[in-house]
This record gives C-alpha cells, sequence and structure tokens, in this order.
C-alpha cells in the first residue's frame, strides 16, 4: 500500500442541522473538537464552514479566525481550506475570509443549479475571489460541479489568474447538477489529466453516494472526501456518529485499492503547499 490519498473532511457545510444528526458541529468550539478527531482518524485536509450559533449560515471572517486558530492548535499541520460557497454569504463578502491566509479557499468557476435555486457564480465574481485567493498566496481547489468548470479553470490557470498546478473536486450528486454517473466521472478525470496533466484531484459525492465517489476516486488515483456536510449517515440505518467514523470508513475503504491516507507531509506535497511551522 504505496499509493497515498488525501482524505479531506467537510466538517459541517451549511445545511445539515442538528435535528438531521445531533454530531453535526456548530459552533466553532464543536467544530475543533470534530475536526481533531477527524485528523486523528487519517484526514488531512479540512474543508471548512461556519455557523452562527442558532445554526445559520454566515461568512463571518472573525468566526474563520477563531476556526483558524483552534485547528492550527489542535491539529498540527493539517491542511485548512475555507468555503467561499454561495449558501454562507452574497457577493464580496464570500471572500472575506481569505484574508486570513488559509492554505487553501474553495472556488467554483462556473454555475450551476442546486436542488431549489441556482448557484450563482459570475465570471466577475470568480475572477475577484481568485484575485484574492493569489494574492493571499491561497491556493484554490476548483469546486467543478459540471464540465464546462473543468475548462474554465484550466483557462484560468494559462491566464495566470489561477497558481497552478490545479487541484480540482468532482462534486457529483447534487439535485439538478452531476449526477452520479460513473461514465462521466471517468470523462472528468480523462479530461483533467489531458488539459492539465500535472493537476491533482478530489471525488466528492453527495449524500448516499459519498461512498461511491470514495471508492471510485481510490480506484482511478484520486484523493477522496467525507464528511457529516456530504452525507450524515455511515449507511442506509445508521446516523454516522461522528465526522470521524466518516473518515474511519474512508481509511478502511483505502486498503481495498491498495492506497493508504496521506501524512500531513505527503498531502502538503502533493498539492504544493509549504509545511507549517512548528
Amino acid at each position: 500500500m504505496t499509493t497515498p490519498a488525501i482524505i479531506t473532511v467537510a466538517i459541517t457545510g451549511s445545511v445539515p442541522k442538528k435535528e438531521n444528526n445531533p454530531a453535526v458541529p456548530i459552533t466553532v468550539a464543536e467544530q475543533v473538537e470534530s475536526t481533531q478527531a477527524a485528523f486523528e482518524a487519517g484526514a488531512t485536509l479540512a474543508h471548512c464552514h461556519v455557523r452562527n450559533d442558532d445554526g445559520s449560515t454566515t461568512s463571518d471572517p472573525e468566526k474563520f479566525a477563531a476556526l483558524l486558530e483552534g485547528l492550527r492548535t489542535h491539529c498540527p499541520g493539517m491542511i485548512v481550506q475555507f468555503s467561499t460557497g454561495g449558501r454562507s454569504g452574497k457577493g464580496a463578502e464570500r471572500g472575506g475570509m481569505i484574508r486570513l491566509k488559509p492554505d487553501m479557499a474553495s472556488l467554483a468557476t462556473g454555475s450551476c443549479n442546486f436542488p431549489t435555486r441556482v448557484y450563482d457564480n459570475s465570471p466577475e465574481l470568480i475572477d475577484s475571489l481568485a484575485a484574492q485567493m493569489l494574492e493571499c498566496g491561497v491556493k484554490p481547489e476548483v469546486e467543478a460541479f459540471d464540465l464546462s468548470m473543468i475548462f474554465s479553470a484550466v483557462e484560468m490557470e494559462k491566464a495566470g489568474k489561477i497558481k497552478g498546478p490545479l487541484h480540482v473536486q468532482f462534486v457529483m450528486g447534487v439535485k439538478n447538477a452531476m449526477p452520479v454517473d460513473r461514465p462521466s466521472f471517468d470523462f472528468y478525470v480523462d479530461t483533467l489529466a489531458r488539459l492539465a496533466p500535472d493537476a491533482t484531484w478530489t471525488g466528492a459525492g453527495i449524500g448516499r453516494h459519498q461512498k461511491t465517489l470514495v471508492e471510485w476516486s481510490l480506484e482511478r488515483g484520486g484523493h477522496v472526501r467525507t464528511g457529516l456536510e456530504d452525507n450524515i449517515r455511515l449507511d442506509k440505518n445508521t446516523l454516522a456518529p461522528s465526522n470521524a467514523a466518516l473518515v474511519e470508513q474512508a481509511v478502511d475503504l483505502c486498503a481495498q485499492y491498495d492506497r493508504r491516507p496521506a501524512s500531513v507531509a505527503e498531502a502538503r506535497r502533493l498539492l504544493g503547499l509549504e509545511l507549517q511551522a512548528a
């Protein structure tokens, strides 16, 4: 088992609530505790949103700052990635936390339909978020909800708007966006390899498809995402007791595909990130 896989844990997101699963971490303290357990279980990248104490969504930079401080303290070396997603804020406020200089931040490079709304990412907003990331030395994770977003990211790298090599996440299973379809997934992987041979990638499946995308990604040599943001269950009949339990499930799957969880140093090297100072 010599090929490392970066395990991303998406710890809370904007949608799941405690009434859906009591393990969903809401406050900063809960998120730090949940992430630390996931880190100890094998995750080396934390995808982060923040919430108000009532569970509602926010892009409050002060909450992101408190979360970053907690993760730096309790999860040494873990890659911290902030979300600039549209469910948590509008317009420029979606990038208000980039100045805190996390290791990474998400960047959707196009618009698509979500279950009840349009996920609106105008060209102007995309360029603005990318410019802030470039200025602050924050590596984007390109969120690809359809094929066009891969092509857009490649063009942005060629234009100098994104510093390469690219890291792309294929998101599948969001209602009204790209469904979970194996030929489409393989086409994503092959297209990215053709357009950006030095790119890295992660597969993310939503809901019951989370485990499927973990398996497909491990098989094709990519990296994986798990966590309560995307999926609140271990299986059809069992709520996940924690983010760590979902990470443990991904770790167990690694062995079936001759893979192993990447260490902090390996994950940072694979993504071209500096080692965090002690």
